[in-house]
């Protein structure tokens, strides 16, 4: 397949109520509901060397400081409200039901909150902790956060967040790649494009065929596998568009 170089028009892009849509979803989107990623500050998150909080190594060395970070950003995160780029692809599941299927690197847990159904949540969650004894995985509500390194309920062992860093194999790949195989549009918000294999997802959908679609504050490095791209907020362009697309999907009813 010749991949297309050319951003074109959005009205070449068409939907009805068959089209199998994926999204992937990126920092971008979070940090229009307040949430700060680390490429906000050179590589610091809330003042803290991503190399000594989001690393395997890092919790290994030093996991009372690695708590003391992720409690943070849980706190955070519970604080924060969905925006109306979360709220949009809620609109669009509703509409399309199974033919819709979210991918998230954000471990915020706000397109859930938003009202999101198939999330898929690659890189984890900060609602969720699993232990490094027994391998078994607690929701955070369940557990006591008081001490510095919060322990199992099932063996007392040391529990971790249960987020992928730095060096760790993302969640749900195998999936992730057939849905990437059936999509007819995948579509792509807040992702600079840089960090794989999530950067590698528009180009294999297009392989397969799929219409590519991106909105990002500024173009991403992989800019050259989509159709249609739109610079801006999530929550500025994308309740716009998902109105379209469902004016089209009812039309076609």
């Amino acid at each position: 397949m010749n991949i297309k170089k050319e951003i074109r028009s959005m009205e070449d892009l068409k939907f009805n109520s068959m089209t199998i849509v994926t999204v992937l979803t990126g920092a971008g989107i979070s940090a229009e509901s307040g949430i700060k990623t680390f490429r906000d500050s050179d590589g610091l998150w809330e003042n803290y060397d991503v190399e000594k909080v989001a690393t395997p190594e890092a919790f290994e060395d030093n996991p009372v400081l690695v708590w003391d970070f992720y409690k943070q950003r849980y706190q955070n995160a519970i604080s924060a409200k969905p925006n109306l780029g979360h709220y949009a692809l809620v609109d669009l599941e509703l509409k399309l039901g199974a033919g819709f299927n979210l991918i998230t690197q954000n471990i915020d847990g706000l397109h859930k909150a938003a009202g999101s159904k198939n999330v898929i949540e690659m890189h984890g969650s900060l609602y969720k902790c699993s232990c490094v004894r027994c391998s078994s995985k607690h929701n955070i509500l369940d557990i006591d956060l008081t001490p510095a390194i919060p322990t199992c309920p099932k063996c007392n062992g040391k529990l971790r967040p249960d987020v992928v860093w730095f060096g760790e194999i993302p969640y749900h790949l195998e999936e992730i790649e057939r849905l990437l195989r059936r999509s007819d549009v995948f579509i792509v918000i807040g992702t600079s494009g840089v960090v794989y294999p999530a950067a590698g997802f528009v180009q294999a959908a297009k392989y397969q065929g799929a219409t590519t679609v991106g909105i990002n504050l500024e173009k991403p490095d992989n800019l050259k596998y989509f159709d249609f791209f739109y610079p801006g907020r999530a929550g500025d362009i994308l309740p716009g568009l998902v109105i379209k697309w469902l004016s089209e999907i009812s039309h076609k009813i």
